[in-house]
């Protein structure tokens, strides 16, 4: 309820306004300006409007032939917004590949001048040259062997008189007191120091000092290793061991590197052979 005097909008049904106290009763009867029809008979300027059924516009409604007929008609489906369309993919047609195994049947291509024509050669393909096998070996002369094993003795009797002056020196013992060493280490850690030597020196380039003196080189015993193929770390130990099996019967095992392939007892139980560097 809206006072007229305040303009003060309250929701109770009272007499008086809440707020100014005004009589509502000395508030003239005016009726509406817009009565609430019963659907009967319509007023104002839209009468023609009907309340109950749905509304038709003259521009989709004019009967075929009529001359103000509306020149858009409605079509049957409507189409989808242009922003959800999806565009057909284009796909494009798979090249034809070229098969490996087909001959060219084509001629052979020319190089067209103003001149002449001069036809392109194409030269047939050379196979290449086919390696041999493996390298050929050489084995190593039997003065070469010697030579080399010599310059290799002498080095490491030297280095154990070094090691066996220097103990003696720590001791402080002279040479005639040697004996009085505990031998059993003393021979054990000369015998690793020897054969380090000797394995280390052969499985870092297969030749230790003596032979690179010498000339000559260990290698694998296999004669289809290629020319780059080093001895391993386990052939060189095995190699360095078996000198002792070499030496043990009087040096006979020695005796097979003199002769025939020239692959003493050692390097026949570590697959090796001694060659020309």
């Amino acid at each position: 309820m809206k006072c007229p005097k305040c303009q003060y909008f309250s929701f109770d049904n009272g007499d008086r306004c809440r707020n100014c106290g005004y009589d509502f009763s000395l508030v003239p009867d005016v009726p509406p300006d817009l009565p609430i029809q019963d659907g009967t008979e319509a007023v104002g300027p839209f009468a023609d409007f009907s309340l109950h059924e749905p509304p038709t516009l003259p521009l989709f409604t004019a009967e075929a032939g009529d001359p103000d007929a509306p020149l858009v008609t409605p079509g049957a489906a409507p189409r989808p917004p242009l922003a959800v369309r999806k565009a057909k993919p284009n796909v494009a047609a798979p090249r034809p590949r070229r098969e490996t195994g087909r001959v060219d049947t084509d001629p052979e291509p020319r190089l067209a001048l103003d001149t002449a024509e001069i036809p392109v050669i194409l030269e047939p393909a050379v196979a290449p040259e086919t390696s041999p096998a493996g390298p050929v070996w050489l084995a190593a002369s039997s003065g070469a062997r010697l030579g080399g094993a010599l310059i290799d003795l002498i080095l490491t009797v030297g280095i154990d008189a070094l090691v066996v002056y220097f103990t003696l020196k720590i001791c402080d013992l002279t040479f005639g007191q040697v004996l009085t060493l505990p031998l059993a280490p003393l021979i054990s850690f000369l015998v690793l120091l020897n054969g380090g030597y000797l394995a280390t020196f052969v499985a870092a380039g297969g030749q230790t000092i003596g032979k690179m003196a010498a000339g000559t080189r260990v290698v694998p015993a296999d004669p289809a290793a290629p020319i780059s193929a080093r001895v391993s770390f386990g052939q060189s130990v095995v190699r360095a061991a078996g000198y002792l099996v070499s030496a043990l019967p009087l040096g006979l095992g020695f005796l097979p590197a003199f002769y025939g392939e020239r692959r003493a007892l050692h390097d026949r139980l570590a697959d090796t052979r001694v060659v020309k560097a």
